[in-house]
């Protein structure tokens, strides 16, 4: 092998072991908050136009 084909073989294999270590480095993304928002409290008019609000409905199963 030539020197110069030599020194562009490593080169590559360099930056293929940069790119590697780089992919590698970077934190996965966060997983999303999918819980639900609480329920807004009831306010003093909406109780006397409506009444008491229902209950929240029964879990899945």
């Amino acid at each position: 092998m030539s020197s110069v084909v030599r020194i562009a073989l490593s080169g590559t294999l360099a930056g293929l072991v940069a790119a590697t270590l780089a992919a590698c480095a970077s934190a996965p993304a966060a997983a999303p908050d999918l819980t639900p928002t609480p329920r807004r409290p009831v306010d003093a008019k909406t109780q006397l136009e409506y009444g008491n609000p229902p209950p929240p409905p029964p879990g899945r199963y």
